[in-house]
């Protein structure tokens, strides 16, 4: 089998070094001097689930046209997305199945328009993971659960045989027949996390001790429940409780990628999270305040 990665940040970076266990042929792109290192250096993980170190990788800046892959996993950013997904197109023939791993609710809707509903996947990664300065790839907690299915709902047998391959391997990866249903649920907690650590500039641990900011982050999360019930999303418990379950247990110094895109001053997804959130609640008549107030709070930074 073959397997593209296309971004090797965080998330990227931590599912290939578990990939790499695999007899898989795995391929990766990368550009900058992210493309440099690990051309030079290989992946480096530091995780308490287990720290991994690979070399002399198949990397790419780069789609060659004509290849083919089996399974192609995205995890560049969203402001990226749509550019990589024409490359794709473009470049990569035959059968695939595309795995986005975006933030957001946008991704699948865009592989949905450009390649029909019987070709989209859904995927979900729960993780907290980033690469630091010396472009070691640091997962923080021990949270690292990724969902994928078909977004229409169903099952896929090639999938599903991926994901329990992968599983031997200490790579969590579990095949939903509900994924528009995670999709969402992690939405609602994201940009609520996303945009309040980079607002107030402060962890999730902070944020929650301090009775204003988790009264605001709490609101933000219902606003994005709220907008899921326009899209008739229905989910089997109560994504609020479930969350607030979630956090408790959630390291006190854990923070978002965002917000550390926000200090190294790099592009943000704030127009695919709480952005989304704020220009689809106005055209379907529901208020959100909160995410007008770290719309508009960031932008002013």
């Amino acid at each position: 089998m073959k397997v593209l990665v296309y971004g090797v940040g965080g998330v990227g970076g931590f599912i290939g070094c578990f990939l790499e266990k695999t007899n898989y042929e795995i391929t990766y792109v990368s550009r900058g001097e992210r493309y440099n290192f690990i051309k030079n250096e290989g992946l480096i993980l530091n995780s308490e689930i287990e720290n991994l170190k690979f070399k002399k990788l198949n990397i790419i800046n780069e789609l060659n046209k004509g290849e083919h892959y089996d399974i192609i996993i995205l995890t560049v950013k969203l402001y990226d997305f749509d550019n990589v997904l024409k490359e794709i197109k473009q470049k990569v023939v035959g059968d695939y199945i595309i795995l986005p791993f975006q933030n957001g609710i946008y991704a699948e809707e865009k592989i949905k328009n450009f390649f029909g509903i019987e070709k989209t996947f859904g995927a979900v990664a729960q993780i907290s993971a980033h690469v630091d300065k010396n472009q070691t790839i640091q997962h923080v907690g021990k949270l690292a659960t990724f969902f994928v299915g078909k977004y229409d709902g169903g099952s896929n047998d090639f999938l599903e045989s991926f994901c329990q391959n992968v599983q031997k391997c200490n790579l969590s990866i579990i095949y939903k027949n509900n994924i528009k249903e995670k999709i969402w649920e992690k939405f609602i907690f994201l940009s609520a996390y996303s945009g309040m650590t980079t607002l107030t500039e402060k962890t999730i641990g902070q944020i929650f001790e301090k009775k204003s900011l988790k009264s605001k982050f709490l609101s933000a999360m219902n606003e994005a429940f709220l907008l899921s019930k326009k899209f008739n999303v229905k989910f089997k418990r109560d994504p609020l409780a479930f969350w607030i379950e979630k956090i408790n247990s959630m390291p006190y110094e854990m923070t978002s990628s965002m917000y550390l895109d926000f200090k190294s001053k790099k592009k943000l997804e704030l127009e695919w999270l709480s952005g989304s959130i704020l220009n689809l609640g106005k055209s379907m008549n529901l208020e959100s305040r909160v995410s007008n107030e770290i719309v508009s709070g960031i932008k002013a930074k």
